[in-house]
């Protein structure tokens, strides 16, 4: 990541704690449902990523500098990332993207010029993800719009077990049937 916009170097950072969605208790709030339901964005996948990212670094604050913005595309045109596009009268108004590696997904940002785009951005993102046998959606950090949708923060311990099932095609989630937030638990499961 970049610390600001205009910064010249980039630096890896591995938080102690990640946030995660679990695909298989994703939350989706009644009035969003309606939201959706009046199809007020036409949806598509993969069509403007470029855009998607630049938007996305288009606030006062940014992780994402031009170098991230060039370092991303070239991974998308390699088939790496993909982004999530919500569009009212041909206009971009909201999406996300991220990086996708085997059955894994690396939420990076989203952004919104309308009410409800970048939600909708993220249920039409989990929907392909199940659709594609998609094991893990990291959403890096948690935050208020992350946790109404089920965002959790897990020990890195935890996620580094969940990121090699979702690298290896294995799909703990759906097996796991107890308490996501009794990780002892969870551990004691990935060990049988």
């Amino acid at each position: 990541m970049a610390e600001n916009q205009d910064a010249k170097e980039l630096s890896w950072h591995k938080p102690e704690w990640r946030s995660i969605i679990p695909l298989s208790h994703f939350k989706i709030s009644k009035s969003l449902l309606q939201v959706i339901k009046k199809n007020i964005f036409e949806i598509k996948i993969n069509t403007n990523f470029r855009e998607v990212i630049t938007q996305c670094a288009n606030r006062n604050e940014t992780w994402i500098s031009e170098e991230i913005i060039d370092l991303y595309t070239s991974a998308f045109e390699k088939g790496h990332a993909m982004s999530v596009e919500c569009y009212q009268n041909n206009e971009l108004v909201g999406g996300l993207y991220g990086i996708k590696i085997h059955h894994a997904f690396f939420g990076e940002s989203m952004f919104s010029k309308v009410s409800n785009a970048s939600k909708v951005a993220l249920v039409f993102l989990v929907d392909y993800l199940r659709k594609n046998n998609y094991r893990l959606l990291d959403t890096q950090y948690i935050n208020e719009h992350t946790a109404q949708f089920g965002a959790m923060e897990i020990p890195v311990n935890i996620y580094e077990i969940i990121l090699q099932d979702a690298l290896a095609g294995f799909n703990i989630q759906k097996l796991y049937k107890g308490d996501w937030d009794k990780w002892e638990d969870y551990l004691e499961f990935n060990r049988i």
